[in-house]
């Protein structure tokens, strides 16, 4: 999945590469006039149709996320959905608040149905248990009391049955439809014929509308909580923003920002966008974008996030990236991307779904023939047909995965971990080990020099060694290049600069060819290296210290050793990491004593050191050969492929694009305890996904039976049919309590 491809709050039309050269343009459309799971699997079936194309529906969210081919425009897709009896648009971020509260006009026809219902059963239970009490004409009242419910508060219902027999189809509506005025239309025959003996069902039409209405009040309600998560992340973007032009500060919408503009962050005020602080000093508060509770000093060089608060003193921001290009845009990508993943159960259930309503239409006719010739009474025939149709509706089956992703992504979002989808959930539940990168992951990655040896000119040494670090992005780079400038502000230019991943770097300085790196690499190169500087590296790598040997003109000329502090979260984080079950495993490329130093620190037992990028591919290989699972965690471009051939991959958000391409988990906060919460996140996700699913299933298989023989009144069963699906939801929420470690 491509992370800058735009969609929900950054939605627009985009493209992406199928993998054979074409270009594959992508979208999403908001969708409306589903009702059940078997509407949703309808449209992505007559999408899916098209040439081409492969979409995915989301019942929970109600859109499609379509990629498609050139030969293939965006009104091309709309009229598919509208040839299915539903529509659709392209969502744009200025059609977010432009379409009616559905929330709204539920509870309206939820209230007039209650005010309505409850008096109807009253006086059909006294009419029907004290006869006495009968007077002239109840069964007139009883039939204006349900009238207005059957006939416009189960409008919706009407409605979508209708549009889906003139496709030619059938849903959830058309079960409900066919059952509510089946019941009215048998009691106003009943009251109107001589011949008929049996009880009228009006109290029945009435009150199976007025309990799946409730569930699909509650439904659509709990949906729009389950988003308010994402919502709030979409809103965290500043409005405006005050530009530096010619020395002047102008209030102006953030959409007016580029890339280099200057602006400024008062106190108290959200920073608009990404960017690096030119001048100024404040406190950062990223827990709204990252999760990470304790708040950051920003001054002079440093990196910000585009909607985050500065707490105070005055900024001036460079911006680094606007629009869909800042972390925000793309953390909200992700997140709608990932909440229209299905799991392979969620697959299987909506094929069921697709096929369910017909079956059961089937169903229902077989029961009511069944009873009739078996010679039971028209009443009890007809009641037991009645329940089948009502029972069993598929809308618990279609809301199961949606709704958990939708509620845990949000929840990851917040807690500043982003999941890719219900793919990555499955990959957690057998994961047995934990592959953790060392610097940047464990360690802080923030090295600093500590100390230099050379036999000639220490000046000359931290000169030349500095000026081909300066080209590197490397932490150890960084290092060296900053103390290089500390005491030379203007480093020579360095040219013919080449990165050798996992060895070390070379350029030409002043005329010089200069190499910077581990010993092996001089080794590799030929170049000599003198008995006291191999022996002195060996002493201080068994100090624990990680020691770069600089050289030029075809010997080594001198030492630097760097230190990197260890995160104080790993300790805590590795302890989890074993209470969840999961073997955590260091792996570096740096040298035994220093990675051993690292682990002991951390608590970690198994060392791989020493590994080059592609041996630590290597590694996972060999773990996944001994029948381990194995989850990795990094952040640098030399972890991507080990990222790649894990079973499940994970990345620090602070990290390199390559290593968030390949993550199935992104983890934005710089906190090693982020990745347990995650491996909790995902796994109680997963949990509460199959949960559902076996409920709807065994709920729809246990109740059509018990229908089908006429031992479910059909009020009940529109009750239980509510009330499933409300499970399923409820069930969900429970995910937005979700709590991650400190």
């Amino acid at each position: 999945m491509q992370q800058g491809v735009a969609t929900g709050a950054t939605a627009g039309n985009t493209a992406e590469d199928d993998g054979s050269g074409t270009r594959l343009g992508t979208v999403e459309l908001a969708l409306s006039g589903m009702t059940c799971a078997a509407c949703a699997a309808r449209i992505e079936r007559k999408l899916n149709k098209i040439d081409g194309v492969h979409a995915v529906v989301n019942y929970a969210t109600e859109r499609a996320a379509v990629s498609f081919p050139p030969t293939v425009d965006i009104p091309r897709l709309v009229e598919a959905v509208t040839a299915a009896g539903y529509s659709a648009r392209e969502v744009q971020e200025t059609t977010a608040t432009d379409t009616p509260d559905p929330v709204r006009a539920l509870w309206r026809r939820l209230v007039v149905s209650v005010l309505l219902t409850f008096p109807l059963a009253d006086l059909a239970l006294a009419m029907a248990w004290v006869p006495w009490l009968r007077f002239p004409g109840w069964q007139w009242v009883c039939l204006g009391l349900a009238a207005p419910v059957v006939l416009w508060a189960a409008l919706p219902f009407h409605r979508a049955a209708l549009r889906n027999a003139r496709h030619g189809a059938a849903s959830m509506d058309t079960l409900v439809s066919l059952g509510v005025l089946s019941a009215f239309g048998w009691s106003t025959y009943a009251m109107f014929s001589t011949t008929v003996t049996g009880g009228i069902y009006l109290e029945v039409a009435a009150g199976v509308t007025t309990f799946l209405l409730a569930g699909r009040y509650f439904e659509a309600r709990a949906r729009r909580m389950a988003g308010d998560a994402l919502r709030s992340l979409s809103l965290l973007a500043a409005k405006d923003v005050l530009l530096l032009r010619k020395g002047k500060e102008v209030r102006v919408p953030v959409g007016q920002l580029v890339v280099g503009d200057l602006f400024v962050v008062p106190p108290g005020e959200k920073i608009a966008t990404d960017g690096v602080v030119e001048s100024g000093r404040s406190v950062v508060d990223l827990s709204m974008v990252t999760g990470e509770s304790v708040p950051v000093e920003a001054d002079a060089g440093a990196t910000v996030i585009g909607g985050t608060l500065s707490h105070s003193g005055r900024l001036i921001v460079r911006a680094t990236g606007v629009g869909a290009d800042t972390q925000l845009a793309r953390m909200t990508a992700l997140v709608e991307a990932a909440q229209a993943g299905k799991s392979g159960a969620q697959r299987l259930a909506d094929r069921v779904a697709g096929v369910f309503v017909p079956v059961v239409l089937v169903l229902s006719a077989l029961t009511l023939a069944t009873w009739l010739l078996a010679g039971g009474s028209t009443e009890s025939a007809f009641g037991a047909a009645l329940a089948v149709l009502i029972i069993a509706c598929p809308c618990a089956l279609g809301l199961a995965t949606p709704t958990a992703l939708l509620v845990a992504t949000g929840r990851g979002a917040q807690l500043g971990i982003l999941l890719r989808g219900a793919q990555a959930l499955e990959s957690t539940r057998a994961v047995d080990t934990v592959l953790l990168d060392k610097t940047g992951t464990v360690t802080t990655g923030r090295m600093s020099l500590t100390e230099m040896h050379t036999s000639g000119d220490p000046d000359e040494l931290l000169r030349h060694a500095g000026a081909v670090e300066s080209a590197s992005e490397h932490a150890i780079a960084a290092a060296i290049t900053t103390a290089a400038r500390a005491r030379f502000p203007e480093l020579p230019e360095v040219t013919e600069f080449t990165a050798l991943p996992g060895l070390g770097a070379s350029g030409r300085v002043e005329g010089a060819e200069v190499l910077i790196g581990r010993l092996l690499l001089f080794a590799e190169r030929g170049w000599t290296v003198d008995s006291e500087l191999a022996e002195l590296c060996a002493e201080w790598e068994k100090l624990g210290r990680t020691v770069v040997v600089a050289g030029w003109n075809g010997a080594a000329r001198g030492l630097l050793a760097v230190l990197d502090t260890v995160k104080e979260s790993a300790p805590g984080a590795i302890k989890a990491l074993r209470a969840l079950g999961l073997t955590p495993v260091l792996l570096t490329g740096d040298n035994e004593a220093t990675a051993r130093l690292v682990a002991e620190a951390v608590g970690i037992e198994e060392v791989h050191a020493g590994v080059l990028p592609q041996g630590k591919v290597e590694v996972v290989r060999a773990l996944q050969a001994k029948g381990r699972r194995v989850a990795m965690v990094g952040d640098g471009v030399n972890d991507g492929p080990a990222l790649a051939a894990a079973d499940l991959a994970m990345a620090m958000g602070t990290g390199a694009d390559v290593a968030l391409h390949a993550a199935d988990l992104i983890l934005v906060r710089d906190n090693l305890i982020a990745v347990p919460d995650a491996i909790r996140l995902a796994r109680a996700t997963l949990n509460t996904i199959r949960g559902n699913l076996w409920w709807a299933f065994g709920y729809n298989v246990a109740a059509l039976p018990v229908a089908a023989l006429g031992l479910l009144n059909p009020l009940i069963a529109g009750a239980a049919m509510a009330l499933s699906s409300a499970f399923v939801v409820s069930n969900s929420m429970r995910l937005r309590k979700f709590g991650g470690g400190q």
